[in-house]
Formats: structure tokens, C-alpha cells, sequence
């Protein structure tokens, strides 16, 4: 066998693009519907950039990034993650200064050098919003409810809605005190891992998904006994918005998100057929990393959903769309090699009249160009014989009536759109 791609980074084939292009399509729709604008940043960044805002003891930084020079000043990373990118693209270019409130959205790929898994690759794509510049708990709801919306539309099964409140910088020192006090007596029966975030990043203890260690935080303290009066009004607004919103939502203590930025809202979606790994998704609130990134103090708010995990989903349920041709309107056929050229210019001139149109380029019989122009399901053939050819004419046939007409080429396009 030849060479093969990279472990962890996968071929997108014809076959499967149906799909992709549903998924992409469905998340500009709705996206644009609540007034976000599409950006695109480089698939390399600064490493500084993803140490300073996902937080250097994070799994991602520590072990899972593509680096390149590491250890050398001018160090690049392919992204892990796109919220640090477009923090830096808006700070960069001075996009607050224009409009202090920036409503974005991407549809892009991500890398880590992770073990690769079900619906968890190497290369990752991921669409997300970013709603940069407020603090209102309103658009920690809006966030939800064009993450869902998105779901919804595509059709994704068996999605649940996860929310919690991990605070602020005045008010979790008091809650890492309380984990730190729980866990202390006890961190040497945790894992590896939990051990090691102890004293690095004790709230990311409760992410573990080890069962030993899940059973050994089921009565941990509770994050919201902990919150301030500021968090805990603004995570009361969040959840009754969700509530007016009709959104089926589940309080969930114990859900906290990988990345050091985060701040108050967090939230996580779940979908059935993807197995034990179920979530598809999530997001919440990081009011510090403008900040961080060089900008203004100033809120935001945003989530990234799993493409793959989406594609998985759909796939699981039976709800992916069958392989289709978006292109070919006309299908031209020729009889005999006097009517290749006449033919090939009259798939020129449809396609110079904004009609999509193909043809035969493999000198086979008409029988054959016909089975080829039912499998591309286009919806008109044209035949082009010599007698065809001594009258002036073209036989233009309707796949869907099996009916036949001759139409002179100059008419063919109007006919077609008729």
C-alpha cells in the first residue's frame, strides 16, 4: 500500500460531502440568523498565545499541542483552539475600537496530538461563536440557544443541556480552598492525573472521568454555596432566560470546562451514538481574556461544537443525507465521434449561460452516457445525433416526465430554466 494519511487526520471523500456541506451550510445559516459575522484566523499561532489563555497546566498545553521550534522565540502552534485566535485577531486589528461589541462566528480545524478515538482526532473541525464585548447573562443565553437551534435544524439526536457557574477571580479562590480541604485527605487514591492537578488546577479534578475518581468526588463541595452575590445574580438571569426560552436545561455542579479562561457561565451538550464520549459540545464565559490578549476590560461569551461528533451522531441516527450532485442541471450525450465537438461546445456555452452542465469524456456508448447522467440524478439529457446535427437541433429529454422535445442549442438554456 502507498503512503497513507497521518494517524489521527482523516480523508473527507466525495461520498461523505454531503454531509460536511449540511453541517457547514446549516451553521452560517443559523449563525448569520442571530447576527454573527464569519472570521477566519491562521492555522498557526504564537505558543505564547495558547500558554497565556488556555492555561499552561492544562492537558493541552502541557501534551497535546503541535509545536514547532519549540523553546525558541519565535515558537508557532497549529491552533488547539480558535476563542485565544480571535481574541487576538480583534485586539490585533483594533476591531474594538471600531465597534466595542463583536458578534463572530467560524467553521474551521483545530489540532492535538492526542490519541485518536472515536469522534477525537488529531485534526478536529469545529464551529463556535464568539460574542465579545458584554457581560449580559442574556447572551449567555443566546449562546445556548443557537448552539441548540443548530442541533436542532440538523437533526441531531438525544440533546441535553448542561449549565453551571464556576465563578469569578473574587469569589473561587474561596471554592479551591473548600476542593483543596475535600480532596487533601484523600488525593492519594485519585489518579495520575487528579494528583498532579492538586495543586496545579484542583477544579479540574471534578472533569475527571475515571469511575474510581468520579465515585470519590460525588459529595464534593457545591460551587454555588461558594459564588459571590454578583455571580450568583448573573447565573440566576442565565438560567431564567434559558427557562423563559423553553431550552431543557440540567444544573450540574460538578461540570467545569479544560481551559483556564473561563469564567461564571459554563455549559456542555450531549448527544446520543456517541458512546461513553458523549459531548458534542460547549462553551461559557471568559471576561478576562480580552484583557489578558492586550484589550480593554470587556466580557464575552461563546462555544465550540465537534463537527465530527455531529457527523457520528447523524450518521448513528440514520439522519445523513445520501450522496448527492449539486452541480450537473444538463447532461450532454452524443452519438458517434462527428458529434464530440459539437457536443463539447454546447456544454460551453450552457455553462457560460450559468447553467451547470458535463458530458461523456470517455468515448462511451449512448446507453452508457445515460446510466451516467442517472447516477449524477440530472434532471435533463441532451441527445445530439448526426441527424440531429444536419437539422440544427438538439433533443432535449426530461428525466422526470421520460418525454422528449427538439430544441434549437441558441434555446436550450431558457428551456432548461423554464
Amino acid at each position: 500500500m502507498g503512503i497513507q494519511a497521518p494517524l489521527g487526520f482523516e480523508d473527507h471523500l466525495p461520498d461523505r460531502m454531503p454531509i460536511w456541506r449540511r453541517i457547514e451550510e446549516t451553521a452560517r445559516k443559523v449563525a448569520e440568523t442571530y447576527g454573527y459575522r464569519e472570521m477566519r484566523t491562521p492555522l498557526l499561532e504564537s505558543t505564547e498565545l495558547f500558554i497565556r489563555s488556555v492555561g499552561e497546566v492544562t492537558d493541552i498545553v502541557e501534551k497535546e499541542m503541535f509545536t514547532f521550534d519549540k523553546g525558541e522565540k519565535d515558537s508557532l502552534t497549529l491552533r488547539p483552539e480558535l476563542t485565544a485566535s480571535f481574541v487576538r485577531a480583534c485586539v490585533e486589528h483594533g476591531l474594538f475600537k471600531k465597534k466595542a461589541f463583536q458578534k463572530l462566528f467560524y467553521v474551521g480545524a483545530n489540532f492535538r496530538k492526542e490519541r485518536p478515538q472515536k469522534g477525537r482526532l488529531r485534526q478536529f473541525h469545529q464551529f463556535g461563536v464568539e460574542a465579545l464585548g458584554a457581560t449580559d447573562p442574556l447572551l449567555d443565553a443566546e449562546t445556548v440557544l443557537l448552539a441548540l437551534r443548530f442541533l436542532e435544524e440538523l437533526g441531531v439526536p438525544g440533546v441535553k443541556t448542561k449549565v453551571n457557574s464556576i465563578g469569578c477571580p473574587n469569589c473561587r479562590p474561596k471554592y479551591r480552598d473548600a476542593l483543596k480541604a475535600k480532596f487533601a485527605p484523600i488525593i492519594g487514591q485519585f489518579c495520575e492525573n487528579c494528583r498532579r492537578r492538586f495543586d496545579r488546577n484542583v477544579f479540574r479534578i471534578l472533569d475527571c472521568k475515571v469511575e474510581k475518581d468520579v465515585a470519590l468526588t460525588a459529595d464534593a463541595p457545591r460551587v454555588q454555596d461558594s459564588l459571590c452575590a454578583d455571580c450568583l445574580a448573573h447565573d440566576k438571569a442565565f438560567v431564567e432566560a434559558l427557562t423563559r426560552a423553553g431550552c431543557d436545561h440540567k444544573q450540574d455542579p460538578r461540570l467545569v470546562r479544560g481551559f483556564d479562561y473561563y469564567t461564571r457561565t459554563v455549559y456542555e451538550f450531549t448527544a446520543s451514538g456517541l458512546g461513553a464520549q458523549d459531548a458534542i459540545g460547549g462553551g461559557g464565559r471568559y471576561d478576562n481574556l480580552i484583557e489578558e490578549m492586550g484589550g480593554d476590560k470587556a466580557g464575552a461569551v461563546g462555544f465550540a461544537i465537534g463537527l465530527e461528533r455531529v457527523v457520528i451522531a447523524l450518521e448513528a441516527a440514520g439522519k445523513a443525507p445520501e450522496e448527492e450532485w449539486f452541480s450537473t442541471r444538463v447532461f450532454v450525450t452524443h452519438i458517434g465521434p462527428e458529434t464530440r465537438g459539437p457536443a463539447f461546445d454546447l456544454v460551453r456555452q450552457l455553462r457560460g449561460e450559468g447553467v451547470a452542465a458535463d458530458m461523456d469524456y470517455e468515448g462511451r456508448s449512448l446507453k452508457a452516457q445515460m446510466r451516467s447522467a442517472n447516477r449524477v440524478k440530472a434532471p435533463w439529457v441532451v441527445i445530439i445525433g448526426g441527424d440531429e446535427l444536419a437539422k440544427g437541433v438538439v433533443k432535449l429529454r426530461d428525466m422526470g416526465k421520460s418525454e422528449e422535445v427538439e430544441v434549437k442549442p441558441g434555446e436550450l438554456a431558457g428551456r432548461v430554466r423554464e
